[in-house]
């Protein structure tokens, strides 16, 4: 294999390694540096044995994004306030044709999700991953955390049933959402409480996440009283030269607010059909920082 060709396949596989490493880390920038060791992994090692390049380079992004997870956990930082996900950008385009499996790296992808999946072990997190979002045989996932294939099946039991204890699951249809979030943007940015207490459920929650780093609640608001009153306040005050638009992140649309052509803030909801349940809000300047480069 020369080294243009393991260039070209790195690349091929690119896109399937940055989702493994960011279902794993809820981190964007951490999930690139995982990727970038990959690649020098990649492009130090013998190739000649390997017959299944993509399977090789998911063992290796798996492996480095476990060690990287059990780095951070062992640091114990504290964070201010609540944690979500660092939003990632998932216009899946023409790579993903099948809906179904569409909607499976969605769902796996959602803030609501990896909120879950930060509770979970690193090897946990690793089998869930790579088992429920890019459906490998539990044979395979043994293989390449180097683990029998029994103790796989109960990290993935184990992991499966917690996910599914603590998540919401939402059935909503993608064109629902959307209009919900755009009624939302319109009734929030009008400072309309009337409109606003019309979407949301009674007890809808807002989780912020500005990493003490911008002003957003240090902890989460219940209740629709509370929520809509909140964005009510934001919309009186302001945003100075603010512009909005929608994106898709995280599986799902979202509005990116920004402030002076930077971004400033990502808002995404989850709705069970009728009415907002969940409203999410990153303020955390350093996980919007990727979203600068957005055409």
């Amino acid at each position: 294999m020369t080294a243009d060709t393991a260039t070209t396949l790195f690349e091929e596989h690119r896109p399937a390694l940055m989702g493994v490493a960011y279902r794993m880390l809820g981190r964007a920038a951490d999930a690139e540096d995982v990727v970038q060791d990959a690649w020098l992994r990649w492009s130090g090692a013998d190739r000649t044995e390997v017959r299944d390049p993509r399977g090789f380079l998911v063992r290796i992004t798996t492996r480095l994004a476990v060690d990287r997870l059990r780095q951070i956990k062992a640091r114990g930082e504290t964070y201010v306030g609540p944690w979500l996900p660092e939003p990632y950008v998932t216009d899946f385009g023409d790579t993903v044709t099948d809906s179904a499996e569409r909607a499976v790296l969605a769902d796996s992808v959602s803030l609501a999700v990896l909120v879950v999946l930060e509770t979970l072990s690193p090897l946990e997190r690793a089998v869930f991953v790579l088992r429920e979002a890019f459906g490998y045989p539990y044979a395979d996932i043994a293989a390449m955390l180097d683990r029998n294939e029994a103790a796989v099946r109960q990290l993935g039991a184990r992991a499966r049933r917690h996910v599914d204890e603590r998540r919401p699951r939402y059935d909503v249809d993608p064109a629902r959402r959307r209009d919900l979030t755009e009624r939302f943007l319109d009734a929030a940015a009008g400072g309309d409480l009337a409109g606003l207490m019309e979407l949301l459920a009674p007890d809808v929650r807002l989780v912020g996440d500005s990493g003490g780093k911008a002003r957003a609640p240090l902890r989460v608001l219940d209740g629709a009283d509370h929520v809509g009153r909140f964005f009510v306040g934001v919309a009186a005050k302001g945003v100075p030269d603010v512009s909005v638009r929608m994106v898709e992140l995280n599986g799902g649309p979202a509005v990116l607010v920004l402030s002076g052509g930077k971004p400033d803030a990502v808002v995404q909801i989850d709705a069970d059909g009728d009415r907002i349940r969940t409203v999410y809000v990153v303020r955390n300047s350093d996980k919007l920082a990727a979203l600068t480069a957005l055409p």
